[in-house]
């Protein structure tokens, strides 16, 4: 990042749910989303990141309800949520449990019945013979000009409106690759003086980390699906791993094994992981960077959820089977720093198995993933694997001798931290 950008602090150690409001309750209302906080907030989650809450456009509206990605304005609300009350309502009562709030920023396009459109057309792109203009594919959407200074001006406005207004803690920009990233390092400068935030950019550019906090760790998913089809090993993941251990001080990725994307048009995490599923979810709550969940993964949901039509998660009065699973992996990383920053010692290992020693001034910890359909053995020699360890998921204790051997069922994890 720039010198003058410094992360804030509560973001190191955050994990981040994503939510789609459309989805998440019958009402798929800012208010019945409210009622799942508590739940959230006991599963550890630190930062709320919601799919774009601004009105959508009607011209070439996908489906019944259109994509959220495709805005009629920078800064009205979408009326199938709620009210602005009701937003700032929900924003209190998370910020009141502990947790931030950030929400989705499309900053490279817009829908096709935005208000600028009327007001100035010069804010987008056009062809020479007038014609608006967009150039992923995307036909309802059209692209923003971002050689127009007024343009830039306003779009800044209306981002300090949502932080002024709502006391929003941080952004989450869409297709942030896209936009200029001179933009961004404007946009930055301009809401420094208003608020200290949190930035995450969907993009993998290294250039980006100038302004963004966090980027996407899109690279390592692709290579894990791979791994997962067997169409490619485990050598890839670790390139890639080792590309991210290059980037700067300060430069963290997100690790995620489902999202909106995938959900909805690539599939579950049980689509394309199985039995590994959740080895993987370890692996992103352990591995260095920040873990993201998606509504309803907690369930756990092994249905793809509709994009542009209402599609509901179907929620029970029990508590979510995976509620225990999540919640002690994302404590144990605000309990033992080493799980989200320790030094990382890759041990050696066969098959599809990824076996890692992680080191702080404090603490060490063990992780063992079975990343295969078959049941596997672990052989760990290492001085650092000695002493008494826990378990984090059975809470038993053991003593080792820096020279262990562990069998492993198909899709098996296992977290050790010295006790």
């Amino acid at each position: 990042m720039i010198d003058s950008f410094k992360q804030v602090s509560w973001a190191n150690t955050a994990s981040i749910y994503e939510v789609n409001i459309r989805q998440y309750t019958a009402e798929g209302t800012f208010k019945a989303f409210e009622t799942h906080l508590p739940r959230l907030k006991d599963m550890g989650i630190d930062i709320l990141w919601f799919m774009p809450i601004t009105s959508i456009s009607q011209t070439n509206k996908k489906g019944t309800l259109g994509s959220y990605y495709a805005c009629s304005s920078y800064t009205k609300i979408n009326p199938e949520f709620g009210t602005e009350k009701d937003f700032k309502a929900l924003v209190d009562a998370a910020q009141a449990l502990g947790m931030k709030v950030i929400i989705d920023w499309v900053a490279n396009h817009t829908g096709r019945q935005h208000e600028w459109m009327t007001q100035n057309p010069s804010w987008f792109t056009q062809d020479a013979a007038g014609n608006f203009t967009e150039r992923n594919g995307w036909d309802d959407v059209v692209d923003l000009n971002y050689s127009n200074k007024a343009m830039r001006a306003a779009l800044i406005d209306a981002m300090q409106y949502w932080v002024k207004q709502f006391n929003l803690d941080g952004f989450r920009c869409d297709m942030a690759h896209l936009v200029p990233l001179d933009f961004w390092i404007e946009a930055r400068t301009s809401l420094e003086q208003t608020k200290k935030l949190y930035w995450l950019a969907e993009c993998e550019e290294l250039s980006y980390h100038q302004v963004f906090d966090t980027s996407y760790a899109w690279s390592w998913m692709h290579a894990t699906e791979k791994l997962g089809k067997g169409q490619d090993g485990l050598h890839e993941v670790y390139n890639i791993l080792h590309q991210y251990a290059q980037y700067p001080k300060g430069a963290s990725k997100l690790f995620f094994t489902s999202n909106h994307d995938e959900n909805s048009w690539n599939g579950t995490e049980y689509e394309k992981y199985g039995v590994t599923a959740k080895a993987w979810a370890v692996f992103a709550s352990t591995w260095n960077g920040q873990p993201l969940i998606y509504s309803g993964q907690e369930l756990p949901n092994y249905k793809r959820l509709a994009f542009f039509d209402k599609d509901q998660i179907h929620w029970t009065n029990t508590q979510p089977a995976l509620h225990d699973f999540y919640k002690t992996l994302l404590n144990a990383r605000k309990q033992f720093p080493v799980l989200q920053s320790g030094s990382i010692f890759n041990l050696p290992t066969e098959g599809k198995v990824m076996a890692y020693l992680k080191q702080d001034q404090t603490n060490t910890a063990l992780i063992l993933l079975n990343l295969s359909e078959h049941r596997q053995h672990v052989h760990v020699a290492h001085e650092a694997f000695k002493g008494k360890f826990t378990n984090l998921f059975s809470g038993l204790s053991f003593e080792f001798n820096g020279n262990s051997h562990f069998e492993l069922m198909p899709g098996e994890y296992i977290v050790y931290v010295k006790a």
